[in-house]
């Protein structure tokens, strides 16, 4: 019952915080420093990869007008808004995977109770949150130099407290792109990369068996990381149009505080 109970607790926060600024890498950090537990939100691969498809797939439901429009675009070959808009996500992909494939193994060792360095991440991830929401929006189209430069922030966000699509859609607008624009282009960049992590460890075998006997628990949180992705998709398109975002500011900042503080009172023990 616990592992069912767990299942569903991770695939709750893994759809949240996979769309909402507030960084799932972070949180999942602080609660293992926090629990003293280094299987917390560490579960089988088999069970990050299913929460990855989950909230992979989510955004293929939000976005399903969007991809069938690029799909048919594609397949007319010639040029036209739709190769243009999948060029742009090719282009912000690159810095990405540059860094997951060059510096994999220095960035596991970010993942080990770093909790000083995620709640400085996750201060700096308030201030560019609340840098955006003031920011004027010009309305303009995704330039091939905004796509890399997103895909920049991106590859930042790998650092555990730097939301991912906190980083990615406050770039875009303070770039001077449309908010909503920014926010459809944020989750939908991030599809082929997690299709394509899971794709990789396939390959590499690091699947196997590991866990498979056991596959209510792996459902479950299948489930729960689906729906509650949709919600945060839905919800944060609504947030960025609205210039919400320093809501989220502020929480990140009350978060990394109490992370910093947590760390210094610990470590004078």
């Amino acid at each position: 019952m616990g592992e069912t109970i767990n299942a569903i607790i991770l695939g709750i926060v893994q759809g949240l915080t996979e769309f909402l600024p507030v960084s799932s890498s972070g949180h999942l950090e602080l609660a293992k420093f926090i629990l003293g537990d280094d299987k917390v939100g560490q579960e089988s691969l088999l069970m990050t990869v299913a929460l990855h498809v989950a909230t992979a797939l989510s955004t293929i439901v939000v976005f399903r007008k969007d991809i069938m429009e690029i799909f048919k675009g594609l397949f007319q070959f010639k040029w036209n808004a739709e190769t243009r808009f999948a060029v742009l996500v090719l282009v912000s992909m690159i810095p990405a995977a540059l860094v997951g494939i060059l510096l994999e193994s220095q960035i596991e060792q970010l993942f080990s109770k770093q909790i000083l360095l995620v709640g400085t991440a996750l201060i700096a991830t308030g201030v560019l949150l609340f840098l955006a929401d003031r920011a004027r929006s010009t309305g303009q189209d995704i330039r091939f130099l905004d796509a890399f430069l997103i895909g920049v922030a991106q590859a930042i966000a790998i650092l555990p407290g730097i939301s991912r699509s906190g980083a990615t859609i406050s770039t875009s607008v303070l770039l001077g792109i449309d908010r909503e624009k920014a926010a459809r282009f944020s989750f939908l960049m991030v599809v082929p990369l997690i299709l394509g992590k899971i794709v990789k460890d396939v390959l590499d075998g690091e699947l196997s068996a590991e866990a498979i006997h056991n596959m209510l628990p792996l459902l479950l949180g299948f489930v729960a990381a689906f729906f509650s992705g949709l919600f945060a998709c839905l919800w944060m398109i609504q947030l960025v149009k609205r210039s919400k975002l320093s809501y989220f500011a502020v929480y990140c900042f009350l978060v990394g505080a109490i992370a910093i503080i947590f760390y210094y009172y610990n470590s004078n023990k």
